[in-house]
């Protein structure tokens, strides 16, 4: 019993320490296999034979057992990359969603200021279609009713050419029965009047 003991209090090296902190959870550790020793019985087995395959076999555990570790460190390793990966997987879709959101808020002002412009535009130029169309007509008006003036002035000058002439006409006409009835001229004189 002494022996069992014994075989527990064993010194702690650095590599049974990364073994044993592994190991808390099973039932038999790597060293625990080494230093077990057994009572003797009558027709037992070989000890050196029992030793030799318990150290072999608690070599080969420990061997598992730091794979086990490595491997569970490993996948610690990878999941905390995952992690970070799907972090930034997430910081970039959501960079992503507020890129195109800020992209269609940008195209959406730029189609309603570009209509905003052209409705401008739009309005300016009928604006200026209808002023140019009023001046338009009110110069029309201007040009008949200068149109009607000169056709007034020209009744009234053909009117008065009319008129003219006729009174041109009486006057040769008078002339001529005057010179026919009076071949002679008379002569009147030049009276001064003095004040």
């Amino acid at each position: 019993m002494d022996n069992d003991n014994d075989a527990m209090d064993v010194v702690e090296t650095e590599e049974t320490r990364q073994v044993t902190g592994i190991e808390r959870n099973l039932g038999v550790s790597p060293i625990e296999m080494r230093q077990r020793t057994f009572t003797s019985a009558m027709r037992g087995y070989d000890r050196q034979e029992v030793t030799a395959f318990l150290t072999e076999a608690a070599l080969d555990f420990e061997a598992v057992l730091r794979e086990n570790e490595r491997l569970r460190q490993e996948i610690f390793r990878l999941k905390t990359s995952l992690a970070q990966s799907r972090e930034l997987e997430g910081s970039l879709k959501t960079m992503l969603i507020s890129a195109q959101k800020i992209a269609d808020d940008m195209k959406e002002n730029a189609v309603q200021e570009s209509a905003r412009i052209v409705g401008e535009a739009e309005a300016r130029a009928e604006l200026s279609v209808q002023k140019a169309q009023v001046k338009l007509e009110a110069a029309q008006r201007e040009i008949d009713g200068l149109r009607m003036k000169r056709r007034e002035v020209e009744t009234s000058l053909e009117a008065t050419i009319s008129t003219l002439r006729g009174s041109l006409e009486y006057v040769r006409e008078q002339e001529r029965r005057d010179r026919g009835e009076n071949n002679v001229v008379q002569h009147r004189p030049h009276v001064v009047v003095s004040a």
